[in-house]
């Protein structure tokens, strides 16, 4: 299945459109824009998932990261809009519809630009970004919900390693 990110703005809004899967290959440039458009000065995103097949933890810690960055800067919301029933479940198993505003509908996106390609298998130092990412958005699921601590333990002590051991081969 192909997958992109699609972006825009429309006013004070930023709009991420997920089409196919949400996942460690396409976090990393998520987080990066996401971290732009804050410094940018917007403070309300809109996650739109009617054409998301699936998220996963590493996409869903990610998009946790940014709704934990507004709310340290005290502003702004993360809002879902046309969430399916299966993301639905997906978000609120991992105590997300506590920091997201979750809607089953919603306005439609405005016209959208496709993010830039994701990683591909390439060198060490865009497997040791990508592991970065990675241990990011599942500290942040952590943050988010105390309880998932317990589920992400191992994936947390595994990245932990992994970079670990990435450093030192430099």
């Amino acid at each position: 299945m192909q997958s992109s990110i699609l972006v825009g703005v429309n006013g004070p809004a930023v709009w991420v459109r997920v089409e196919g899967k949400g996942n460690f290959l396409n976090s990393g440039n998520l987080k990066e824009f996401a971290q732009e458009m804050v410094n940018r000065g917007y403070r309300e995103f809109i996650f739109d998932l009617e054409h998301c097949a699936m998220m996963d933890s590493t996409f869903m810690g990610t998009m946790a990261a940014v709704a934990l960055r507004l709310k340290e800067l005290g502003q702004g919301h993360l809002h879902v809009v046309h969430c399916g029933e299966r993301s639905l479940q997906l978000l609120s198993g991992l105590g997300l519809d506590q920091i997201f505003d979750i809607h089953s509908n919603g306005a439609a996106a405005p016209d959208c630009q496709k993010m830039k390609e994701g990683a591909h298998d390439g060198d060490e130092g865009e497997k040791k970004e990508r592991a970065e990412t990675m241990l990011e958005a599942h500290e942040a699921l952590c943050e988010a919900a105390p309880e998932n601590l317990s589920r992400f333990k191992d994936v947390l002590d595994y990245l932990k390693q992994d970079l670990q051991q990435t450093t030192a081969r430099k």
